[in-house]
């Protein structure tokens, strides 16, 4: 049995790559490919647990280098208990957001240096890198309004403009590094547009 392959959709807040698993979905099924759709931080109950804590909780200042162990706590539990299983069985993995999110909130956001998540990333993931990246990008200001219509702000969208302008361009930095990998999907298009890039991209990969 062929190991299944692991797909992650990064970007800013409101850049729709939520938005845009059903669809990849769809096209995943019409292959007749067996794939599990799952988030981070969360996927398993202690990620969960710990998405609601660096999400949603206003109870006492989370400081980075706690925030950014957390989401290596979670990450280490998904992988254990339902990404690695699922690829080594056969089945893809479709995941909203993956360690190109933490260098870019963490890593851009934040100010944390890279080699402390690259030192983070190697021990939790030793080998296992995302085979494709579909980046949904948008100007940050689109993109926070966007957001601020769905829900009400969390931790992350109640920051200042800035970081996410940080965030934004620590993630087309790493597109520019690794264009095989990561393929920018202009997240400002009409809906049938995003549909026709990203389908493209996944008949090429496929």
């Amino acid at each position: 049995m062929s190991r299944g392959r692991f797909l992650t959709l990064e970007g800013v807040e409101g850049a729709g790559k939520s938005t845009s698993l059903g669809f990849i979905q769809k096209i995943l099924g019409s292959a007749g490919i067996p794939h599990m759709v799952t988030r981070e931080p969360g996927g398993t109950v202690l990620g969960e647990a710990l998405r609601e804590i660096m999400l949603h909780s206003d109870c006492t200042p989370i400081c980075t280098d706690s925030e950014l162990l957390m989401m290596f706590a979670a990450r280490a539990q998904h992988l254990a208990e339902r990404i690695r299983p699922a690829l080594e069985s056969g089945t893809w993995v479709v995941c909203d957001r993956f360690t190109d999110a933490t260098y870019a909130y963490q890593g851009g956001g934040r100010g944390i240096p890279d080699e402390r998540i690259a030192a983070l990333e190697d021990w939790v993931q030793g080998s296992l890198r995302p085979d494709l990246t579909l980046l949904f990008d948008i100007a940050v200001d689109q993109g926070l309004a966007r957001a601020g219509q769905r829900s009400t702000p969390d931790r992350f969208e109640r920051e200042k403009r800035e970081f996410f302008e940080r965030v934004r361009q620590r993630y087309l930095a790493a597109a520019g590094r690794e264009p095989g990998r990561i393929r920018v999907i202009d997240g400002a298009l009409p809906p049938a547009g995003v549909e026709d890039r990203i389908r493209a991209v996944l008949q090429e990969f496929l």
